[in-house]
């Protein structure tokens, strides 16, 4: 068993404003060591009040989060996920920045009732808060299949699940996304809405199945996560993890297909809204 931790542990920044942040508050402190110019020092703490300003604001302007989404939140904020957990041939490291979050989640659930899905796919759940976020959302006859390929973290989610009145909509699959995408397809399965955040490296792949296998029905959404990658797809290149080039990638994937029309918005980590025409 992991352990659990009594309060939350800081989240490390992971998205470019969280990132742009903590570099501004460095450049500050160095400023102010240098003891530049007032002018120059009133600039710069201007652009950090800016910058640290909104996400604060866009928490305190959006619906709170339910009991169960809230719950779900802190639960994985105080788990110790230090830990490496195997997920079959290879051992990945988990941490609670991969939780989707309060915006992010009141999105997709928002989303979830402005186009009326009632079939809806998660391409990797970790605790599963996006999960639950439009399983809220949903129709009491709407179900959604979520893909996870780590057991621990979907009998972690499933937990959370069961504390919710939603969560019985949710059905959870255990094994590498691809090949529970592809068993879909086989079954015909169709979704008018799908999620994708799992492996960066795969999402070209994820997008093609779904796609090339009519996963997504005529007229579904794809609503894809991470698709800024802390800035690594608009850097040099050369700064690129091997993750960020696989986003990078993607995201040329998807503008060059005509099968689809798209829009990258700047939320949290990047969020990508994909219609298939």
């Amino acid at each position: 068993m992991s352990q659990v931790l009594t309060t939350p542990q800081a989240a490390r920044p992971v998205t470019p404003l969280s990132i742009l942040v903590q570099q501004l508050e460095e450049t500050v402190q160095i400023a102010k060591e240098e003891q530049v110019s007032a002018s120059l020092m009133a600039s710069l703490q201007q652009v950090f009040a800016l910058a640290t300003g909104i996400d604060p604001y866009l928490e305190e302007c959006s619906t709170s989060e339910s009991p169960a989404l809230a719950a779900l939140a802190q639960k994985t904020a105080t788990e110790d996920w230090s830990k490496r957990f195997s997920d079959g041939e290879t051992v990945r490291q988990l941490e609670q920045e991969m939780l989707s979050g309060h915006i992010e989640g009141q999105t997709l659930k928002l989303f979830v009732y402005m186009t009326g899905a009632k079939r809806i796919l998660e391409v990797g759940m970790f605790t599963g808060y996006s999960a639950l976020a439009m399983a809220e959302a949903l129709p009491e006859d709407g179900h959604m299949v979520a893909c996870e390929v780590d057991q621990y973290v979907a009998d972690f989610a499933r937990s959370c699940f069961d504390e919710s009145p939603d969560g019985s909509k949710i059905k959870i699959e255990i094994a590498p996304a691809l090949d529970t995408l592809k068993n879909l397809a086989d079954a015909q399965e169709s979704f008018d809405l799908v999620f994708i955040d799992a492996d960066k490296k795969e999402y070209v792949d994820y997008f093609k199945l779904l796609l090339d296998r009519d996963l997504l029905a005529p007229g579904g959404f794809i609503c894809v996560d991470n698709t800024l990658l802390q800035g690594q797809p608009y850097l040099p290149a050369e700064q690129r993890t091997a993750n960020g080039e696989g986003i990078a990638q993607f995201n040329r994937f998807v503008a060059d297909d005509p099968r689809v029309e798209q829009v990258l918005l700047p939320l949290r980590d990047g969020l990508t809204i994909i219609r298939r025409k």
